[in-house]
């Protein structure tokens, strides 16, 4: 008879996944033996599949959203939904840079109980039930694409005198607002739930300030699961932040 896997709480699951699909991530680009485009195809499937199959053998009876898996099923009624983003970043993973992320997030009724983010090229794991609040001294940056602003980024950077970071990945921005490298992370050009799901549980873990542009709480677990926009940021300038991108001209 199979033995029966270890029990572990769902928090010590989603870092264990975290952790481990990051592992296999980094041995796909082991010596530089693949490169380019094929190196972001393999890591998005071989991560999935490790993934699916580990939270089949641990919480068969929960729903999955992914986005290397397609959305079947009856998942948006489910009350226990995992949101998975395998590999995040897959450009910055194939162009051999460090900004890339694995997003593992339980949520429960649309709310993220149980997160983690990994950033295995920097050696790092995020968790929902191990993180330090996020505090120290403002730094006056915000994260935003490798490409730039976008209209509401810029206009937060306008109005509150705040210094441009570049930062790959979405996973990677996030995490920079958790370790305090940066003040805030404002998204406003359309993502999708496992974009940012288990960066938020985070996030708020950390006693950070997450909603919707329009200062709305964020719901996962929607039948579309399209998110339009979205703010992190530290709580000491989120009334700021919030009134920046409701009236950005």
């Amino acid at each position: 008879m199979r033995p029966s896997p270890p029990a572990m709480s769902d928090a010590e699951l989603a870092a264990a996944i975290a952790e481990g699909a990051g592992e296999i991530l980094l041995g796909i680009r082991h010596r530089d033996l693949l490169t380019g485009p094929l190196v972001g195809d393999v890591g998005d499937a071989l991560a999935q599949a490790w993934i699916s199959t580990v939270l089949r053998r641990h919480r068969g009876r929960d729903a999955v959203l992914s986005e290397e898996a397609e959305d079947v099923g009856d998942r948006s009624r489910a009350e226990r939904v995992w949101i998975i983003d395998p590999l995040d970043g897959t450009s910055e993973f194939a162009m051999g840079t460090s900004d890339w992320a694995v997003h593992v997030a339980l949520t429960v009724d649309g709310t993220p109980t149980a997160a983690a983010v990994s950033l295995p090229a920097k050696n790092e794991v995020f968790r929902s039930d191990d993180v330090p609040a996020t505090h120290g001294p403002l730094t006056g940056r915000l994260a935003v694409s490798r490409y730039g602003h976008s209209y509401h980024s810029a206009a937060v950077a306008d109005r509150l005198g705040m210094d441009a970071i570049r930062i790959g990945s979405a996973g990677a921005k996030a995490m920079a607002v958790v370790r305090g490298d940066v003040d805030a992370y404002v998204h406003s050009g359309g993502q999708y739930e496992w974009d940012n799901c288990a960066p938020v549980g985070v996030a708020l873990a950390a006693g950070l300030h997450c909603s919707r542009l329009d200062g709305r709480p964020i719901v996962y677990n929607n039948p579309q699961p399209y998110m339009p926009d979205f703010v992190i940021c530290r709580t000491e300038i989120a009334d700021a932040v919030l009134e920046a991108v409701a009236t950005p001209w």
